[in-house]
């Protein structure tokens, strides 16, 4: 188990890389990691210009996922569901974290994400993916055009100026996504309208496993 001394949890690490991606700003070639399972520090490798790799675990299903007393601890699926179903997805306002758990439990995906920029823009509670989309289409929605009139009526799926980045996860709030995005500035910041952006290599890896019927909490 990781010492108290460390001074390195996982909330320390998630924040310190959005903001380092953010800025575009590569992470150091040995950035520490915490396997929220064990608390044992993983080694993860860095590349200048790219996603910083921050979270990747296979796991075991039938392990004590509440041994490890870190902040994981109130991060868990089961705290909101009484199963895995189709898997979960925790959107974790506070550390701007993306954490998914597969339909058998054996894999786990924790990612950096942008947030709303406002409270009035923040959407909580529970919800579940209705439709997966490669290379969205954007609308900005009556409010956005309403704020700026200058915005498109639409945007095509994968053009550089499309927010939405290559892929989209829809929830069954109206206009609420997981997608992607080409500004890896808004990456770990207050920058979206109500969606949760990933780095485009993060909502590639999260596309291919997340099912239509993943169950999403946003807290």
């Amino acid at each position: 188990m990781m010492s108290k001394s460390s001074g390195m949890n996982r909330r320390a690490f998630l924040g310190s890389a959005a903001a380092l991606g953010a800025a575009g700003l590569a992470l150091p070639s040995r950035a520490q990691q915490i396997d929220p399972y064990t608390g044992q520090v993983l080694q993860g490798t860095a590349v200048p210009g790219q996603a910083p790799d921050i979270g990747t675990y296979t796991v075991d299903p039938n392990a004590d996922a509440r041994r490890n007393q870190s902040s994981f601890h109130t991060r868990h699926w089961n705290d909101y569901y009484s199963d895995l179903g189709k898997g979960v997805i925790l959107a974790d306002i506070t550390s701007r974290a993306i954490y998914y758990w597969s339909g058998d439990g054996s894999t786990q995906l924790v990612f950096p994400c942008s947030i709303p920029i406002s409270e009035e823009l923040t959407k909580r509670g529970k919800t579940e993916i209705v439709r997966k989309a490669e290379k969205p289409t954007w609308t900005p929605t009556p409010s956005m055009r309403e704020k700026d009139p200058n915005l498109p009526q639409q945007v095509a799926g994968g053009a550089p100026e499309n927010p939405l980045g290559m892929y989209a996860l829809y929830l069954s709030w109206p206009a609420y996504l997981i997608h992607g995005t080409h500004d890896t500035r808004k990456i770990g910041r207050k920058s979206s309208s109500g969606c949760y952006g990933l780095y485009n290599e993060h909502i590639t890896r999260l596309y291919a496993v997340a099912e239509v019927g993943t169950q999403v909490t946003v807290f």
